[in-house]
């Protein structure tokens, strides 16, 4: 193996592995704030700290998008993702969470149909149907227990999936860097008029107090991870190429499911663990039988 292709698959592995932690911290902030006060204000930060980069970087020009319209779907998108995903993971177990946003690639290539004209090839009918009886697996405890919001997960990766999408179609209409700062800064808005709707509304899980420091201080912190480890995942990407990139994503089931256990308590059951290999297969058989350019997305919602 070439060195270069060392180097990316150690970063790509170091990125999937920081976004997981940054899941975990999340989580330990549940019961403390608002989730979409929490979502609101992570994204706020990654916002401006972006920002301040490509001002410095590439100046005030590059802050115009060529498709506004675009870009605020894709800052929808996001918004939606980074609602559903945080509100999950304070109320759900961090690998259950996980293993069921990991239908996200199965939910692109089933949208990729009719939303950008590619062909829905068999195989991607086949592994939707073999991902479904992972996610049945996964759901069976969580629903019992916390009935509907066990289905925010899969909402998370529906809103990923459309992210992704949208993101095919904006291709090439900015730089990297300035196409992030698009979409957070759309989608930070967005978070923070839902967590005033979500206090106005009256429902306690959602009133907005004075928030503790610590919790200022983890958001802060979750921003800056997510940052570094979707550059490290960039890294490896264009040095190891997306195709051996793309199946190393699972690590985050693993990582979040070492940290469910060794800090939250949460102890994957058997159905769970099941459901969750039958969901990676499905994942693992889609990327095998996609042709070289086009693989199926990781999932890196957060």
């Amino acid at each position: 193996m070439r060195q270069a292709e060392r180097t990316g698959i150690v970063c790509a592995l170091a990125g999937f592995t920081m976004l997981s932690l940054g899941d975990a911290v999340v989580k330990t902030m549940a019961g403390m704030w608002s989730p979409v006060a929490v979502a609101a204000l992570r994204l706020a930060f990654g916002a401006a700290g972006l920002s301040l980069i490509l001002l410095l970087g590439q100046g005030p020009r590059a802050f115009r998008p060529s498709h506004p319209w675009l870009q605020v779907a894709r800052g929808a998108c996001l918004a939606g993702v980074t609602l559903c995903f945080f509100s999950a993971v304070f109320v759900l177990p961090l690998a259950e969470t996980m293993a069921l946003t990991f239908v996200a690639p199965i939910f692109t290539a089933l949208l990729a149909g009719p939303l950008l004209g590619e062909r829905v090839r068999p195989v991607v009918w086949v592994a939707s149907l073999i991902a479904l009886g992972g996610v049945l697996l996964v759901l069976r405890p969580n629903l019992a227990e916390v009935g509907a919001v066990a289905f925010l997960p899969l909402g998370a990766a529906a809103f990923f999936s459309l992210m992704v999408i949208a993101n095919r179609a904006s291709s090439g209409q900015g730089s990297t860097l300035s196409m992030q700062v698009f979409i957070v800064s759309v989608a930070a808005p967005i978070l923070a008029l839902a967590a005033l709707g979500g206090h106005a509304a009256g429902i306690e899980a959602l009133r907005i107090g004075p928030p503790h420091w610590s919790v200022i201080a983890r958001c802060a912190l979750v921003a800056v991870t997510a940052s570094i480890a979707h550059w490290l995942i960039y890294l490896g990407t264009t040095r190891a190429g997306a195709s051996t990139v793309a199946p190393m994503t699972y690590v985050q089931m693993i990582v979040a499911s070492a940290l469910g256990w060794l800090v939250f308590g949460d102890v994957p059951d058997a159905a769970t663990i099941a459901g969750a290999a039958v969901i990676i297969g499905a994942g693992l058989l889609l990327w095998w039988r996609t042709p070289p350019g086009v693989q199926p997305p990781a999932r890196q919602a957060d």
